[in-house]
């Protein structure tokens, strides 16, 4: 049964027409998640959900005797608010039933006929849920500190407690994982697979919606699409879809392509039953269009050669007061290390890349910058976006002409190629909504053409069509890539390996963020009584069989070879004309299997030198 109704829904804002003819239903305890780029009208459309904004035609049906929770991007609450205050602000009939009947009780008005309502929906623990639910969280505080005293990542995590305590029939979730570090993210993932409750989730974290979503609600241009299934099924229904819809714009050009030439002889050749020919043509035109979005053209800039030193880290310190961020951590850098930061909220993960671009000074130890080292840094502050400025004029001042998949484009263009059409490109920047200035501000820092990349949280408020389009680029990336992030997918897609925040210092971990939570798992399952020294000795003990010494001589000087191979094949690519390695096509296919070889024999090494 539908605990939520939606009616032919249509909403337009500033003349942009958003959503149209929107017909859904949501059914008892389904979990949707809602996908769209930025701008679509995601966050539009829940409000319209809620009645806080008013759709132009259409209308949402509640069941009744259904609650209705949301959770806001950003968390507001009324000045000099408590975090207990803070959960019967909730715009919801079962927190405005215990607003009144408290009310009633200050002002010393009879309350009876709210006593029944209030039994009646077990809202005496409401309270106790609340705190149990922020201790969940991770936010163990007095629930009569006041709101204001908390950091971005506290006041979501008791947004989070509020919504959960209400046990709402439908709860609309927007962005939730914003501002939350990655053990955060990865309970609430628990209690969205948990709940009873029917939600619709809009978030760019592909984890969650592939893991704890039943069903996905697409906003494409205007249109909604319902896809049954995870994250992953809607991935490949999309695809057909995109190719079906493909298939129909190349039938619509082959028709056009005649009925124009037709159009084109003139009207001595037309009878006279042609003469609504005209009209049909220009229908078809109308119904012509680009399938695929232009959002989803691929990141690319021209790079910088990185030198022998790129950078080097040496005994690095921090601590503020009596609390330890990190101490004595060294680390140099090599060509191609992309290394993913984590961390929970405030152990010192962005005041460690401050250090390393020299805005924060180490209490203890050095940075060591290569000459030929270029960073560029994207923090969470968004520092040097200058607001008063258009689009245009600010990726202009940074360079008028970038290249762009090989090519030299302008500073315009570039933007058009990023979600910023001619006319938005001149809007000043203070307009944008927070994902334009986000996406904005990425850009700037790309356009740069750095050799390493420094980003700190990049993933808040992109879209996911946006940080698919960032992965390939950091992929492709031939420099080094420090990044912090807590989308755990973003993060297995671009890290080769990790720095991990704990306990006051960092540990360097190989391999993706997977491979490290499948380790830590492994783990918890060995059995408490079995010491792990014993295991280690017996691994030693058993050493390398004759057969295995030799294989691991063999792909010392093996991969060595291939080192040096790798490195002929990067030069090359200086020069577009045909070489000892053939062509730059076949050059670039010779340069895939190489790096594959290497990664495979790598590893096959430090499994077996790991045994010796």
């Amino acid at each position: 049964m539908n605990v939520m109704s939606i009616e032919n829904l249509s909403k337009t804002v500033d003349d942009h027409p958003l959503f149209s003819s929107v017909t859904l239903g949501l059914e008892e305890g389904e979990k949707t998640g809602l996908v769209g780029h930025n701008g679509a009208g995601k966050t539009t459309f829940l409000h319209c959900l809620t009645g806080k904004i008013v759709p132009d035609e259409g209308k949402v049906s509640i069941k009744n005797g259904s609650d209705v929770a949301i959770l806001e991007q950003t968390v507001t609450y009324s000045p000099g608010s408590t975090v207990m205050d803070y959960l019967y602000q909730a715009e919801t009939e079962k927190a405005e039933l215990l607003r009144k009947y408290y009310s009633g009780l200050k002002n010393g008005t009879s309350c009876e006929n709210y006593l029944s309502m209030i039994e009646k929906e077990n809202l005496w623990s409401l309270e106790t849920d609340y705190k149990s639910y922020l201790s969940v969280f991770g936010l163990n505080i007095d629930v009569n500190t006041p709101m204001d005293m908390l950091s971005g990542g506290e006041k979501k995590k008791a947004a989070l407690a509020r919504v959960f305590a209400l046990k709402p029939a439908i709860m609309l979730l927007d962005e939730p994982t914003n501002h939350l570090d990655i053990r955060t993210i990865e309970i609430l993932e628990t209690e969205l697979a948990n709940t009873s409750s029917a939600f619709i989730l809009v978030t760019h974290d592909r984890y969650i919606l592939n893991s704890a979503c039943q069903t996905i609600w697409e906003l494409d241009r205007q249109h909604f699409y319902r896809h049954p299934g995870s994250y992953e099924a809607y991935l490949e229904r999309r695809a057909e879809r995109i190719r079906m819809m493909q298939k129909e714009q190349d039938r619509l050009s082959s028709i056009l392509r005649r009925e124009l030439v037709w159009l084109q002889r003139g009207p001595q050749a037309r009878t006279g039953k042609d003469k609504n020919r005209k009209d049909r043509i220009e229908a078809m035109l109308s119904q012509q269009r680009n399938v695929q979005d232009a959002k989803q053209t691929s990141f690319s800039s021209l790079q910088r050669r990185l030198g022998k030193n790129i950078l080097k880290l040496d005994r690095l310190g921090k601590k503020y007061d009596d609390k330890i961020l990190f101490s004595s951590f060294s680390y140099e850098f090599k060509k191609g290390d992309k290394i993913g930061i984590l961390g929970d909220n405030g152990c010192g993960k962005s005041t460690f890349l401050d250090i390393i671009t020299g805005l924060e000074k180490p209490d203890e130890g050095s940075v060591e910058k290569g000459v030929n080292t270029f960073i560029s840094y994207y923090d969470q502050l968004g520092r040097g976006l200058d607001e008063s400025k258009s689009a245009l004029e600010f990726i202009s001042d940074i360079s008028e002409r970038t290249i762009f998949c090989g090519t030299e484009v302008s500073a315009e263009r570039f933007l058009e190629l990023f979600g910023f059409p001619r006319s938005r490109s001149r809007v000043r920047i203070s307009s944008f909504s927070g994902g334009e200035k986000r996406r904005l501000y990425l850009i700037s820092r790309l356009v740069q053409n750095p050799n390493f990349l420094i980003l700190d949280e990049p993933t808040n408020d992109l879209d996911i069509r946006t940080m698919e389009n960032l992965e390939e680029y950091i992929s492709s990336f031939e420099g080094c890539a420090l990044i912090v992030s807590h989308d755990r997918a973003f993060l297995d897609c671009t890290c080769n390996s990790l720095f991990v925040f704990h306990d006051g210092k960092i540990d360097y971990v190989s391999g993706s963020y997977t491979d490290w939570k499948d380790r830590l798992s492994q783990e918890k399952k060995q059995p408490a009584d079995t010491p792990k020294v014993n295991t280690r000795a017996k691994r030693e003990k058993k050493g390398l069989s004759f057969k295995e010494q030799k294989e691991l001589e063999s792909l010392e000087s093996e991969i060595a070879e291939l080192e040096e191979l790798k490195s002929r094949l990067e030069e090359s690519f200086a020069y577009s004309q045909a070489d000892e390695f053939g062509t730059l096509s076949e050059r670039n296919a010779r340069y895939q299997q190489v790096s594959a070889e290497i990664e495979e024999k790598t590893e096959r090494y430090f499994a077996l030198a790991e045994k010796a």
